[in-house]
Parts: structure tokens; C-alpha cells; sequence
């Protein structure tokens, strides 16, 4: 039987994980100072040591700002916040899951349609190898990961390297919870099909076919994978604000 590893949380880790859960909660809510430290490591019944290098992570994604002589305050993400912080937003909530999955659609359709008018004969080749690979995965987790390079490489052909960071940052947002979303590549072959038609259009420098071909696979990956998600009667994740 396989030994299963099982990551040992440290203090600091645990303490990472409540403060940040209170901060996103909005126990301890934006503009706010937190109390001094001692306070603060006594009410989480840990060092100050502790304390630190947990405030110390939480600015680095961040959640805090600390300034000497003042204190550490909790930043307004929503409003001075970058998407370095959707990893963490998306795996803590379905509900920011599915707005990633919504502007996942949205850019998704507008790169297939700059990559149709742009790509290269090279690229265009480079995208059909790139299909084959998901075709040929071994397994869901390969696949999924092949689908990654395929709309990477869709993002490189628009010309325009602002989309590739874009993409990068929105692959970036679910893949905390990657696993759980590897439904519509169980079926390699399956998955490939699905996804050809975006690559052919691109590929025959076809715009208006290569926008539609793509929000159709936006939204068909979008549903399963969501849908992978929901527990058995659960309710569907929280849909996007208008």
C-alpha cells in the first residue's frame, strides 16, 4: 500500500491560516489597526516570534501593511489589492472561483479572436503539436496541464504579452483547487475534441469562428468543472455580480 504524505502544519502555518481567515471575514476589518502585539499573541495563545513571521507572510500577500511606530493595519484589498491575491481569494471561496471562471470567459474569447488574426504559421503549427499533446495525456492531470500550454500559446500568438500575464494570472487563481477541477480532462481524447475547434479556427486565421469556438468551450469546461465542485445536493457556487 502507497505511503501516503501527509504536510505537517506548523504554528506559524495555523496561525497564517486564522488571521488570514479573520482579516477576509471581517473580523479584523479594513483600515484597521490590530492590537498591539503582546495583546494579539495572547487572545491567539501563541509567541510573539509566532505572531511575527505569521504578520510577516500576511503582508506579503497582501492582506496587512505595517508601518514602524504606528502598527500593522489590514489593507483594503478590494480596493488596493492586485490579482496576486485571487490564489488565495479563489481557494478560500467558490463564490470568487466563479467570478475568475467568468472573466476567464470574457478574456479567453477576446485572446482567441487577436490570436486567429495574428498567429504565425509557426505558431499555428505549434498549436495543432500542443492539441495532440492533450490528446495523447496518459491521464486527467496530464491533460489539464497540456490544455494550460494550448491557451498559453493561444494568449503568445495575439502579439500582445499583457494577454500571456493575464492568462498566466487567471491559471494562477484556481490553482490551489486544480485538482478538483480536472473533470473535463478525465477523458483525454474527449478533452481534445472539445478544444479543437478553437485551435482550428485560430489556426485558419478565421476571428469571428474563433471567439464563438471558444466561448462555447469557456462556458462547456466552466459547467463541468464548477459542477465537479457541488456536493451531492449542494448548492451551485455564488453567481458573479453584475
Amino acid at each position: 500500500m502507497p505511503v501516503e504524505i501527509i504536510a505537517r502544519q506548523s504554528a506559524v502555518d495555523v496561525l497564517e491560516h486564522r488571521l488570514r481567515e479573520d482579516i477576509l471575514d471581517g473580523t479584523h476589518g479594513p483600515g484597521e489597526l490590530l492590537p498591539p502585539e503582546r495583546e494579539l499573541a495572547a487572545g491567539y495563545g501563541v509567541t510573539r516570534t509566532t505572531l511575527k513571521h505569521a504578520l510577516s507572510r500576511l503582508e506579503q500577500a497582501g492582506l496587512l501593511s505595517t508601518r514602524h511606530g504606528i502598527g500593522t493595519r489590514v489593507r483594503d484589498f478590494l480596493r488596493v489589492g492586485g490579482a496576486d491575491l485571487l490564489p488565495m481569494l479563489a481557494a478560500r471561496d467558490n463564490g470568487w472561483l466563479a467570478e475568475v471562471f467568468e472573466v476567464r470567459g470574457h478574456i479567453g474569447a477576446l485572446i482567441a479572436r487577436r490570436a486567429a488574426g495574428r498567429r504565425t504559421v509557426r505558431q499555428a503549427r505549434r498549436l495543432a503539436e500542443l492539441l495532440e499533446a492533450v490528446a495523447q495525456a496518459p491521464d486527467g492531470d496530464a491533460a489539464q496541464l497540456a490544455d494550460v500550454e494550448v491557451h498559453r500559446e493561444l494568449a503568445r500568438a495575439t502579439g500582445n504579452r499583457v494577454y500571456l500575464l493575464l492568462t498566466n494570472t487567471l491559471f494562477n487563481a484556481y490553482l490551489p483547487v486544480r485538482a478538483a477541477l480536472r473533470a473535463p480532462f478525465e477523458d483525454p481524447a474527449e478533452a481534445a475534441a472539445r478544444l479543437a475547434p478553437v485551435v482550428r479556427a485560430v489556426a485558419d486565421g478565421l476571428p469571428d469562428e474563433a471567439e464563438a469556438a471558444a466561448t462555447r468551450y469557456l462556458r462547456a469546461t466552466e459547467k463541468i468543472m464548477l459542477g465537479s465542485l457541488l456536493p451531492p445536493g449542494g448548492a451551485r457556487p455564488a453567481a458573479p455580480r453584475a
